[in-house]
C-alpha cells in the first residue's frame, strides 16, 4: 500500500467495456499516477482488472464497490493488489486480509470506524465524505482516533478544487475521487485529458505534502 501514502490519490473508474482499461490505464501512468480502482459496477470490472494486471503488473490496481463474496473472489482471482467498498463488512473485511488483500472498508460513523479499527483496517474510507461533513467530520474524528493511527480515504464529492483541503488534514492518507477518470471522459476515450487531470492531481498531492 506505499504507493496509496506516496501518491496520496486514488482514482476510481467505472469502465463499460474492457477494452478501454489498458488506454486508461497507460493515461493515468503518463500522468504519472500508477493507482487504479476499477469499481465492480459494471460486467466490465473482472476483465477490465485482469488486462490491467497482466500488462502493468507494478501498477496498483484495485477492485472498488465490492459489496458480497462473489465479487471479492472474482476481484482477488482477477489479480487485484487491494479492495474498496463504500460501507463496512466483517465477513469481506476478514476474507480479503486472509487471502493477503488489503481492504479499505467504508465508515460513516464513530461505532463502525471502532470496528474497522477492530478488524485491523489501517485505512478507511469516509464516505460519502462531502455529504457527511467533509473537513469539519474528519477534524471531529481525529479527536478521538488518531492516536490509534487509522488514517482516511475520504471519497464522495471529492475534485480538484477541493482535494488539497482535505489532504491537509494529518488524519487523511489520501483521496478517492472519479474526477481524473469521469465515465464521460472514459466513455468518449479522451486520454490526453486524462492523462493531464492526474498530472495535474498529482501535483497538487506533492504540494500538499504529508
Amino acid at each position: 500500500m506505499k504507493q496509496i501514502y506516496d501518491k496520496r490519490l486514488i482514482p476510481a473508474a467505472t469502465i463499460e467495456k474492457a477494452e478501454d482499461a489498458i488506454p486508461l490505464a497507460e493515461a493515468l501512468l503518463a500522468g504519472g499516477l500508477d493507482i487504479l480502482e476499477i469499481t465492480f459496477r459494471t460486467k466490465a470490472a473482472e476483465d477490465a482488472i485482469h488486462s490491467v494486471v497482466g500488462r502493468f503488473p507494478d501498477m496498483l490496481v484495485g477492485a472498488g464497490t465490492v459489496l458480497n463474496e462473489d465479487q471479492l473472489r472474482r476481484a482477488i482471482g482477477a489479480g487485484v493488489k487491494f479492495a474498496v467498498a463504500p460501507c463496512l463488512n466483517a465477513d469481506l473485511v476478514t476474507d480479503s486480509m486472509a487471502a493477503n488483500v488489503p481492504f479499505i472498508a467504508g465508515v460513516a460513523t464513530p461505532t463502525e470506524i471502532d470496528r474497522g479499527i477492530a478488524l485491523g483496517c489501517k485505512l478507511l474510507k469516509f464516505f460519502p465524505a462531502d455529504a457527511l461533513g467533509g473537513i469539519k467530520t474528519l477534524k471531529a474524528f481525529a479527536g478521538p482516533f488518531a492516536h490509534t493511527g487509522v488514517k482516511f480515504v475520504p471519497t464522495g464529492g471529492i475534485n480538484a478544487a477541493n482535494a488539497a483541503d482535505y489532504l491537509a488534514l494529518p488524519v487523511v492518507a489520501a483521496v478517492g475521487g472519479s474526477w481524473m477518470v469521469a465515465e464521460k471522459l472514459i466513455k468518449d476515450r479522451n486520454w490526453a485529458e486524462i492523462t493531464r487531470l492526474s498530472r495535474e492531481a498529482v501535483a497538487l498531492a506533492k504540494a500538499v505534502g504529508k
